[in-house]
C-alpha cells in the first residue's frame, strides 16, 4: 500500500510514523523544527489519516506499506522515529529491511506485546450513534464512560467528522478486527539490526521497563535508552522541547 504522508524540509531523509487513532498531523511540531536540516515525511499509516483502509495491520504488512512508500518517494534508506504502534512499525521495518534504514528513533514503546488496553475505547467509538444530531459533546460524553482522561477523548474525537452525518476518518472496523495483532509483536526469527538506535521514554510511562532492556538489546544492540522525566506515554506533546533537543542530536550524529 502506498500511504499518505506530509512532506517538508529538504536534506536526509526522516519518516515520521504516529501511533494508534494518530495521523501525519501530530507530527506538525517537529517537522517544523526539523525541516530546516532533514527531509521530513510524516505518514498516515494504513486505517489512519487520509491512507487507504486496509486489513491485515500485522506489522511486518504495515512496514511493507512504509518501505513502499518510502521507495515510491524516493527517500529511503531514511531514518524512522516512531512513537507507539508507530514504533512498532518502524522496529518491524528496520529488522525485516535494514537496508532502507539509515538509523531508528523509537518512542517510548518496546519490541513486546502488550496487555489490551483500547479494546473498550473501540467498542464505544463503533457504538456511537453517527446521526445528524450527533454533537462533539455528546460524543465526548459517550466515550467518557469508558476513558476518564480528557486528552486522550479529544485525540480520539480529532478523528471524527463532524459533516452532515458524521462519520470517522479511521479505518475503525479494521482496526477493531486487528487489534490482537496490533498488541503484539513478532520480529522475524533471528533477526536484528546493527544501525544506530535511540529508545526515548517518558518518565511518566510504564510502557519501556528496565526488565525490557535485555529484550531491546537484544533485537538493536546498538540502542541507547534515554528518559525525558517529565513525560508521559506521548512524550512529543508533554515534553516538546526536551524530546526535540534529545531527538535533534540523535539525528544529527
Amino acid at each position: 500500500m502506498i500511504l499518505h504522508g506530509h512532506e517538508e524540509g529538504a536534506g536526509p531523509p526522516v519518516a515520521l510514523l504516529h501511533g494508534l487513532f494518530g495521523s501525519a498531523r501530530n507530527w506538525r511540531t517537529v517537522q517544523r523544527a526539523l525541516a530546516g536540516r532533514f527531509r521530513t515525511i510524516a505518514l498516515d499509516l494504513r486505517n489512519h489519516g487520509a491512507s487507504p483502509h486496509a486489513t491485515p495491520m500485522d506489522y511486518a504488512t504495515m512496514a511493507a506499506d512504509v518501505s513502499a512508500t518510502l521507495a515510491e518517494m524516493g527517500a529511503a534508506p531514511a531514518a524512522l522515529v516512531g512513537h507507539s504502534m508507530g514504533g512498532k512499525v518502524a522496529m518491524a521495518m528496520a529488522l525485516s529491511r535494514p537496508d532502507l534504514v539509515s538509523r531508528l528513533s523509537i518512542v517510548d514503546i518496546a519490541p513486546l506485546p502488550y496487555r489490551p488496553a483500547h479494546r473498550a475505547l473501540i467498542g464505544a467509538m463503533q457504538a456511537l450513534p453517527l446521526g445528524p444530531d450527533l454533537t462533539r459533546a455528546g460524543a465526548d460524553a459517550a466515550l467518557a464512560a469508558v476513558t476518564a482522561n480528557p486528552a486522550e477523548r479529544g485525540f480520539v474525537l480529532q478523528n471524527l467528522r463532524f459533516t452532515p452525518v458524521p462519520e470517522w476518518r479511521l479505518g475503525l472496523a479494521e482496526i477493531a478486527a486487528s487489534m490482537p495483532a496490533i498488541e503484539d509483536f513478532a520480529p522475524p526469527g533471528g533477526a536484528s539490526y546493527a544501525g544506530e538506535t535511540l529508545f526515548i521514554a517518558g518518565g511518566k510511562s510504564a510502557y519501556i521497563r528496565p526488565e525490557y532492556r535485555d529484550r531491546i538489546t537484544g533485537l538493536f544492540p546498538r540502542a541507547r535508552i534515554t528518559t525525558i522525566a517529565a513525560a508521559g506515554h506521548w512524550v512529543p506533546v508533554e515534553a516538546p522541547e526536551a524530546f526535540l533537543q534529545v531527538l535533534s542530536a540523535f539525528l544529527a550524529e
